[in-house]
């Protein structure tokens, strides 16, 4: 029975997580709308804006081309 608790609490803990990452969508200044699984990284320094695709690739624009940037 503590066997089935402790599944079930990892289920719970395993979807409440799921819900925390939030996508995002960035407009970029030529038009295109860029969807994003997870919240991109802005690098302060190059100026590079990091981000995983929707089909799980990890892609890297720059921050000077995107004009909007929401959370989804």
């Amino acid at each position: 029975m503590k066997f089935l608790a402790g599944v079930g609490v990892l289920l719970a803990a395993t979807v409440m997580l799921s819900g925390c990452s939030s996508d995002y969508v960035m407009a970029t200044k030529d038009g295109r709308m860029i969807l994003t699984s997870g919240k991109p990284n802005i690098d302060k320094d190059t100026g590079l804006v990091s981000y995983t695709d929707q089909s799980g690739n990890k892609m890297q624009i720059n921050g000077d081309d995107i004009s909007t940037m929401i959370e989804r």
